[in-house]
């Protein structure tokens, strides 16, 4: 199960680290719509869209490496001075019982939105648009599985701790000062 975990880690580690460089091109794309736009009085639709694309590829496929690293928002009034066995209870308990049936949702209920969205291969409403919606919205069904996968490694730790298999209680093997 060990294994498992590491795996999941290391996939939303690659994950994560790549999908940080779409933060740079963002930034750049940007920069380079302003400059158009206000020195050289020169618009781009296409271009302009890019950069919700590149955002929401960010957030989303960026959530399970924020997991990892446990970056998400936690109301820490009870966790921060916990036990180490008190925190893997706490995470073992929310991921089963929120976390993982969140995603699971999620997956459900925009199953036929997305295929819906293929079906058409649905494009921009703007003329000048990207014709890729559909692969914007396949984005979720990847938000889903990472964040749902991460929680199974997250589980996989905290089951191990709590049954005498592993000595500590660490969600992420990389250390939480380690950003990459």
């Amino acid at each position: 199960m060990g294994a498992v975990a590491k795996a999941i880690d290391r996939l939303n580690l690659v994950v994560g680290r790549g999908v940080a460089w779409l933060a740079l091109l963002m930034v750049l794309i940007q920069f380079g719509v302003v400059v158009a736009r206000y020195v050289f009085n020169v618009g781009n639709i296409a271009v302009q869209e890019s950069i919700w694309y590149l955002h929401g590829i960010i957030f989303m496929m960026g959530a399970g490496y924020t997991l990892l690293y446990g970056g998400h928002v936690r109301v820490d009034i009870f966790y921060r001075e916990a036990s180490e066995r008190r925190r893997a209870l706490v995470d073992l308990f929310g991921v089963l019982v929120f976390l993982l049936p969140i995603c699971v949702t999620t997956f459900v209920l925009s199953w036929s939105y997305v295929l819906n969205s293929w079906a058409v291969l649905e494009g921009s409403t703007e003329v000048a648009g990207l014709p890729f919606i559909y692969l914007l919205k396949t984005v979720i069904w990847i938000f889903a599985a990472l964040v749902g996968l991460q929680g199974l490694s997250i589980a996989i730790k905290a089951i191990a701790y709590l049954s005498g298999a592993s000595p500590s209680y660490r969600p992420s093997p990389f250390g939480e000062a380690e950003t990459g």
